[in-house]
Order: C-alpha cells, then sequence, then structure tokens
C-alpha cells in the first residue's frame, strides 16, 4: 500500500453526486423538490437510505443520468460498491428491485489481520476484507454474467468507501465528526460546556444498541450529547429509561425536551427552538450549526499534509481517496459504465455554505487529497 499523489472525487464522478437531500449537485438533473412526481412519490418528503421512496428517487436519477450523455441507452444491470453490510447491502437491494435489474454488490472492509477473503450474502452482495478484492469481485461479477458496459449503473458510497476507506482510514471521519460536535457545544453553551459529559454521551449513545432510540441519525445523537452537557438530563438518568423503555425514541426525547425550556441555558434553548421547528417538519437534518461545523471539521482533514508524508500518519490524520475505489471507477467508466455517487450524508456536512463557497472552500468531492491505498489496475486490465 502506497500514497498515489492528489486527486478528488471529481475525477471519478464528476458532478454526478447525491447526497442526503436528494438534489444533485450537477444542475442538469433536476432535484426531489421539483421531479417528486414524475419520480412517483407521493411527496417532497426526503426519505432515508433504507426506505423504498429512496430506491424510487435513485432509479430516476440513474436513468436521468445516463440520459444525459447516452439518450435512449436503457439501463440493465446494476453494482453498487460500499462499506455497510446492513446499510448499504439493503440501500442495493433495494434499489436493483425498483429497477428491475440484476446487480452486485460489494461491500469492502480492511481486516489485514485475516487472509484475504470474500464471502457471499444472499441477493449477490459480496463482503470483502480487502479493498484490492475489488479486481477479484469484478472477475466474478463477469463469470456471473455482466456486461459492464454502457448499459451498466455503477454507484459508490462516499464516506468509509470512496473516501476515507473502512478499516483503513476510517477514524479521521469519525474524528472530524466528534470535532464538529465539541466545536458546536462549546459555542452554543460558553460556559455551561462540558466537554467531559459530551465526550460520555456520545461514547455511550453511539453504541448500535441505541439506534431505536437515536435513529442512528448523528443529528439526533448531537441534540442529546448538548442537552446532557448542559445539564438538562444526566447521562445515568437517560440510559437507564432508555433501557428500561421509558424513553423510546428521539421525538419523545426532544418532545420532553420542549417542556423543559426554563431549564436550559440560553444557548440551548435558541438551537432547541431551530431543531424542534425542523424535527416537526420532517428535516432529517435538523442540526444545521452542527453539520457546519462538522463540514469544517472534515474539510480541513483533506489534504492537510505534504505529499511526503509517512503513510501511517496520511492515515491516521487526513481524509484520503480510496485508490482501489478510485482505479475501479475510472476502469468502468473506460468501459463506458455510468458510474456516480449516491450518499446518505448530509449535504450541509459535504457543501460549504455561499459565504464559506465565496472564501474558496469547497464540495467534499472536489477537495483535493491524497489517493492511498493498493494499485490493481494490472489486474484490472487483465479482466
Amino acid at each position: 500500500m502506497r500514497a498515489f499523489g492528489t486527486t478528488s472525487l471529481h475525477e471519478l464522478f464528476g458532478d454526478l453526486v447525491i447526497l442526503r437531500n436528494l438534489e444533485p449537485f450537477d444542475r442538469r438533473l433536476p432535484g426531489l423538490a421539483e421531479a417528486w412526481q414524475d419520480m412517483g412519490l407521493p411527496g417532497p418528503r426526503i426519505p432515508r437510505k433504507h426506505e423504498p421512496d429512496y430506491a424510487r428517487a435513485s432509479v430516476w436519477f440513474v436513468k436521468q443520468a445516463r440520459a444525459l450523455d447516452l439518450p435512449g441507452v436503457e439501463v440493465r444491470e446494476l453494482l453498487f460498491i460500499g462499506d455497510t453490510a446492513m446499510a448499504d447491502g439493503n440501500a442495493f437491494r433495494n434499489l436493483a428491485q425498483a429497477g428491475g435489474w440484476r446487480g452486485w454488490c460489494f461491500i469492502g472492509n480492511e481486516r489485514l489481520s485475516a487472509p484475504p477473503a470474500l464471502t457471499s450474502e444472499p441477493d449477490r452482495v459480496t463482503l470483502g476484507n480487502r479493498w484490492a478484492l475489488l479486481a477479484d469481485w469484478l472477475a466474478a461479477v463477469q463469470a456471473d454474467g455482466a456486461r459492464l458496459d454502457q448499459h451498466t449503473a455503477v454507484v459508490v458510497d462516499m464516506d468509509k468507501t470512496a473516501l476515507a476507506a473502512r478499516g483503513r482510514n476510517a477514524l479521521v471521519i469519525d474524528n472530524a465528526r466528534v470535532e464538529g460536535l465539541h466545536r458546536t457545544a462549546a459555542g452554543l453553551l460558553g460556559e455551561a460546556f462540558r466537554l467531559d459529559r459530551v465526550q460520555a454521551a456520545h461514547d455511550e449513545l453511539k453504541d448500535p444498541a441505541y439506534h431505536p432510540f437515536t435513529a442512528d441519525n448523528q443529528d439526533y445523537l448531537a441534540y442529546i450529547c448538548l442537552a446532557i452537557s448542559a445539564g438538562l438530563v444526566d447521562l445515568p438518568t437517560l440510559v437507564a429509561q432508555v433501557r428500561g423503555g421509558e424513553m423510546r425514541s428521539f421525538e419523545q426525547f426532544i418532545a420532553w425536551a420542549d417542556q423543559h425550556q426554563g431549564a436550559m441555558p440560553a444557548g440551548l434553548r435558541a438551537i432547541h427552538q431551530e431543531v424542534y421547528a425542523r424535527v416537526q417538519a420532517g428535516d432529517p437534518t435538523p442540526f444545521k450549526a452542527f453539520r457546519l461545523n462538522e463540514y469544517l471539521a472534515t474539510v480541513e482533514r483533506f489534504g492537510r499534509l505534504p505529499a511526503d508524508a509517512p503513510l501511517d500518519r496520511l492515515l491516521a490524520e487526513q481524509v484520503c481517496v480510496t485508490q482501489e475505489v478510485r482505479e475501479v471507477s475510472l476502469w468502468l467508466r473506460g468501459r463506458g459504465c455510468l458510474v456516480l455517487s449516491m450518499s446518505d450524508k448530509p449535504d450541509e456536512a459535504t457543501l460549504p455554505t455561499p459565504a464559506l463557497a465565496a472564501q474558496g472552500y469547497l464540495p467534499l468531492h472536489r477537495a483535493p487529497t491524497t489517493a492511498v491505498g493498493e494499485s490493481i489496475v494490472h489486474r484490472l486490465a487483465a479482466l
């Protein structure tokens, strides 16, 4: 494994990047707010990645994106590259079913403690414990009848897949999010900010055991940590309530908090009203201040080290493009496949505000950084 110079996700996808709000960065494609009826959706509400409506919208985007450069060419098969067996595997299954496409999915997670292995899951989902196994997976996909041509759509996840590969570089993304949370809490709470409380709450409640309560939504988790730091509720009490079934959901928690605004510091009270209103309106990304700080903490980790920095330092401190995903994406594009990135990553944590853009800040998919990984281009050329 080594560094392969500076690049960005724009080299792989152009602006065919679609994030949580389902508003493509490539403005040639209409977004959800404009095209929800054409997508066959019941309304303009933003669906989450696991929902059937997300798959319907995704199928529409894939077909529209293919028509941008090859009008009249029908998409017949799907490749999906991600990093989580549950979320990405189910998103692939939903998308393939909604499109009526034959499909194959690769889930990568680097685990150097075990020998390289591909493991088959139901519905042509394959788990790989090396990102370099993408070449072996593609060989198997071809043997299974995939054409890998202009009729093929390739959907690539962003976080911990194309960027900050899971098992190799992903901790940098996690650290940026936690730093964004710390910055937000400190800025809002002032003297009421308690770093130890925020960190303890985050460390406990990020566990998947609490997903029924937090909905695995980082905005919800950040708000809960803020409330704990401010002393609105203490962590042991909340944990007992969640485990005992007394507190079942974030919606229940924020409704309870709304009844206790008198006990809130001024900074929490002001942000509570904004977050509460957005939750009531169905916004899946209601904590905008937190997501802005997450964006800043993340983009600061792009290209921050010199080109000759040691590899272990690059992987520990900098968000890197995954070289294996880079080579596979470019190879598939060279065969005529449609290659795009779709991610449940919030737009607010990925794109600069207009004011920041005027200062030169870039969307994450355009931010330059180092590509790191193992070259598999020679193995791809042999396919």
